[in-house]
């Protein structure tokens, strides 16, 4: 038992739950009559139990009860599907991976963006017991080689041609052809990726691409001319290997976390729960399928609750997100804090008018930090009353901490909210990960329990690194997360940070969300991002990139006045860079190692003071 001070709170059970579909809701239960905490260091509710079932298992159970319901919409395609006809169709689209070669365990890498064939794709494949490993649309030919080997890659699903957000479409024809450079011809072979059996090519170039001519690969239509009759028992298990998903790389190269059916299958569901999603919700889901904030927040949230899910766009468009809102009658809207503020935009210069948004009730923001004043517009505007917040990372299946709809609004504006079910998490001191701090102190967040990944693919040393063992428990893992955080005695826990990001200036400490935050609050600043810059006195020193608000005039020594107004001096920017966009990962967050990178060579160039 976790050490408690003397004295209880009496948590109630929020009345407006709703169950979900096929069991009782039980998630608050744990929380009544709960004491306070006195360390940093708590476990999540332990009702309702896990699942212990596969994804395809747990997929029949929703389709029986709610097969003449809409599963999916993709708007840009103008084409949707019932749950009776997703499944029918994975069933045929299994049958044809089979026919050329995929087998159970086998990784089948998938480029696309948000489109119908990739969520037909994603249950044939976890039908066959096949390993789903999404790549970056973004990747460039080098990066889908290095990912597709490092995995020992079977098949490539990929589209004829990639939309990028702001960018026109860009045919794959060259890229295959680095891999294939036989891809026109009778037979594939890969010299770059000897593992790689068979290319399966989704024409999704509305005729600008002639597909007819890269022979060696199979079209995707052809694969599902087959039975639509269920698949034999492949022999699945709970434990396997589901997904393989590269990590975003804000900081660091990409690594493949393994994460199985159990892991995703529970934590989809628990997401679900604490949106109190139904099958009459429909969930605007523009975050990409091949992230988690897609596939597990969206695609297996949805699918575990009988709701609908609705892709506006194959890659981010703010103007086809709020349009499918409309459109679709939305309840939910996904996003991350860039593209929310996106889409506020088109509604607060009208190119977009403000009606249908009156079926919104809640959502999530996830991602990266999401500041006050951004909560503050996005209920007021987009009536998202009861938008939720979801922390975690994509080793972790990937949401350990969630608000809940009716938490008080200055915890879904303060915190990430307390952890899931079956999830405990502590935070350590930085120097000592032995050491777990008091409530209120900042430190490392380590999270364990069923939604730790099973390892990074093919990296022991990393996998290591990452998960170390409890020093009284060495068959327990703890996930070390990177993130500062401090938990207070309510269990809310506040990310503070990524640990790499902190600004030491003079010796202190200084958190960026703190004055991104304090600088939102401006009417005239639209987007802002805190970094550390090198400099001699300090060792390093605030720096501030800011995107300006459509029209305004705005000058750094008012950026600067405005944060010592607000806050102490030394958070006061001294380098202050104007930029209309930041570098990001296609999840939507900040590079901001990239972000320094560019602060150094602007300073090189005499740039930043005014």
């Amino acid at each position: 038992m976790l050490p408690r001070a003397l004295g209880c709170q009496t948590w109630r059970l929020p009345g407006s739950i709703r169950p979900s579909p096929g069991r009782s809701f039980a998630g608050g239960a744990s929380w009544t009559r709960r004491a306070l905490l006195t360390r940093a260091h708590d476990r999540g509710p332990s009702e309702p139990p896990l699942l212990e079932q596969t994804v395809p298992e747990h997929f029949a159970s929703i389709v029986r009860q709610h097969g003449d319901r809409t599963a999916v919409v993709s708007r840009h395609q103008q084409t949707q599907l019932t749950y009776d006809e997703l499944d029918r169709k994975s069933n045929a689209l299994a049958r044809g991976f089979q026919s050329i070669g995929v087998r159970k365990g086998d990784r089948v890498a998938v480029f696309l963006g948000n489109n119908i064939e990739f969520a037909v794709a994603t249950y044939a494949i976890f039908k066959l017991g096949g390993i789903l490993n999404p790549l970056n649309p973004s990747f460039n030919v080098s990066q889908v080689i290095s990912a597709a080997s490092h995995l020992g890659t079977s098949h490539l699903i990929i589209g004829a041609e990639t939309n990028l957000i702001r960018r026109p479409p860009r045919s794959n024809v060259q890229m295959l052809e680095q891999i294939v450079p036989n891809i026109k011809g009778s037979k594939l072979k890969s010299e770059s990726m000897p593992s790689l059996q068979q290319i399966v090519l989704v024409d999704n170039s509305s005729g600008r691409v002639d597909t007819q001519e890269l022979r060696a690969a199979v079209p995707f239509q052809a694969l599902l001319d087959g039975s639509e009759q269920s698949l034999p028992d492949q022999g699945l298990h709970k434990d396997d290997v589901v997904n393989i998903q590269f990590t975003s790389g804000t900081t660091s190269m990409p690594k493949a976390a393994c994460l199985s059916h159990r892991s995703i299958l529970n934590n989809g569901m628990q997401i679900g729960d604490r949106m109190l999603l139904t099958p009459e919700d429909v969930v605007c889901c523009p975050p990409p399928l091949f992230h988690c904030f897609g596939c597990i927040l969206g695609y297996m949230a949805t699918a575990t609750h009988g709701s609908s899910i609705v892709f506006p766009s194959e890659a981010f468009d703010p103007l086809a997100t709020l349009k499918a809102v409309q459109e679709y009658k939305a309840t939910a809207l996904y996003g991350v804090a860039t593209m929310f503020l996106a889409e506020l935009e088109l509604l607060a210069n009208g190119t977009v008018p403000y009606e249908g948004f009156q079926h919104l009730r809640t959502g999530i923001a996830a991602g990266s930090s999401v500041p006050a004043e951004l909560m503050r517009k996005l209920h007021k505007i987009l009536n998202l009353h009861e938008l939720t917040i979801c922390y975690g990372m994509t080793e972790t299946s990937p949401v350990s901490c969630m608000t809940r709809t009716d938490d008080p609004l200055q915890k879904r504006i303060d915190t990430v909210g307390r952890l899931m079910p079956h999830v405990e998490a502590k935070v350590v001191d930085i120097e000592d990960r032995s050491k777990i701090l008091g409530v209120g102190e900042r430190g490392e967040l380590a999270v364990s329990g069923y939604l730790v990944m099973k390892e990074y693919w093919g990296d022991p040393v990393k996998t290591a690194e990452a998960m170390i063992p409890d020093h009284e428990d060495p068959t327990k893992l703890w996930m070390l997360t990177g993130d500062e955080a401090s938990m207070d005695e309510e269990g809310y826990v506040s990310i503070t940070g990524r640990i790499k990001d902190l600004i030491i200036r003079g010796g202190e400490n200084i958190h960026p969300l703190e004055v991104e935050n304090c600088l939102l609050a401006h009417d005239s600043v639209r987007e802002v991002s805190v970094v550390g810059l090198p400099d001699e006195k300090y060792g390093e020193i605030v720096t501030a990139f800011v995107v300006k608000a459509q029209g305004v005039a705005l000058t750094a020594q008012e950026v600067r006045d405005w944060v010592r107004e607000k806050l102490s001096g030394h958070l006061v920017p001294k380098y202050v860079f104007w930029t209309d966009d930041y570098p990001k990962t296609a999840s939507g967050k900040i590079q901001k190692f990239k972000l320094r990178e560019m602060g150094v060579q602007l300073l090189r160039d005499g740039q930043g003071l005014e």
